[in-house]
């Protein structure tokens, strides 16, 4: 192993977690933004995607509150100061790296960040790889509803007839959880399963991460929804159509989590150079559902 890194850093004035690991010497980076917002996923990266050690210098980071950077948010948190991060981040790895640009890498809540960072600052990224791309969080929202809906049994129906999708009630965290589990119930999440152990497991088994810093994820996670959502909600790309940056987006087709239908759409009235990939055997989490031919198309971007 050329780099095995595993430590904080100070980024923006917070001690956030960065993990950096390749096998060979200068090779390109690789920086992945992982979901949530603040669903932290060093050891799923690290399981399912090591390959890509052999090919990339692989940077993992957990955002600032998730996993192990968690802390207590206090004050005001927005997605820009998540931009200002990934900024602060990516120039101090080019710098270390002696690169010019990297390859970035964004799942669900780390596409937007992803596709939000290539509009403002293209000179440093030299392909964006979207993966449960959100295009449109009011539309995807209605998707993963309409889904629930589609697939309750009588008791449930009951309960997402009386929910508000567009989560601006005063319970709108506990309809928002109730929904996405009912989606992940019905196998509109992770393909072929009815929960999410198969993705805990990882975590568990994993030497980077203890139990309390399982416990500090899923306090994050939480932390993060309720700070976040309300302007993840706003988000939409659709009138964004032209960007610098090569695109390629890599989608279940069975996502009903974060619509895969509508990244297709909007992949379609891009100007921009791009490819699109369906994974026929995935629904929102694709480069672990079907990891070999994920890290054998992110191999082929340096051919």
């Amino acid at each position: 192993m050329y780099i095995n890194e595993q430590k904080k850093i100070m980024i923006n004035g917070v001690q956030q977690f960065v993990s950096i690991r390749a096998e060979v010497k200068d090779t390109p980076l690789l920086l992945y933004l992982h979901g949530g917002p603040g669903d932290a996923a060093l050891p799923l990266v690290m399981k399912y995607n090591k390959e890509l050690e052999k090919y990339f210098t692989v940077v993992i980071w957990e955002q600032r509150g998730a996993g192990k950077s968690y802390y207590k948010f206090d004050g005001e948190i927005t997605i820009n100061i998540f931009l200002q991060d990934l900024h602060t981040l990516i120039k101090y790895l080019l710098a270390r790296f002696c690169q010019n640009a990297l390859f970035l890498a964004g799942h669900s809540w780390g596409s937007v960040l992803g596709l939000s960072f290539i509009q403002s600052h293209p000179e440093l990224v030299r392909t964006y790889i979207g993966c449960g791309q959100v295009v449109n969080m009011k539309k995807s929202s209605k998707t993963a509803y309409d889904y629930a809906l589609m697939h309750a049994d009588k008791k449930d129906l009951k309960r997402l007839e009386k929910i508000d999708f567009s989560y601006s009630s005063e319970k709108w965290l506990d309809d928002l959880l109730f929904v996405t589990r009912q989606v992940v119930k019905h196998k509109g999440s992770l393909y072929g399963r009815t929960n999410y152990n198969n993705l805990v497991k990882p975590f568990l088994l994993s030497k980077y991460y203890t139990i309390p810093d399982l416990l500090r994820r899923q306090k994050g996670s939480l932390q993060a929804i309720q700070y976040l959502w309300q302007e993840l909600m706003e988000i939409n790309f659709e009138s964004q159509t032209k960007y610098e940056v090569p695109i390629i987006f890599v989608e279940g087709r069975y996502d009903s989590h974060v619509s895969s239908a509508l990244v297709k759409s909007y992949f379609d009235q891009l100007e921009t150079e791009k490819k699109f990939f369906w994974f026929e055997k995935s629904c929102h989490f694709p480069q672990w559902s079907e990891s070999e031919r994920f890290n054998k198309l992110m191999a082929e971007l340096l051919l």
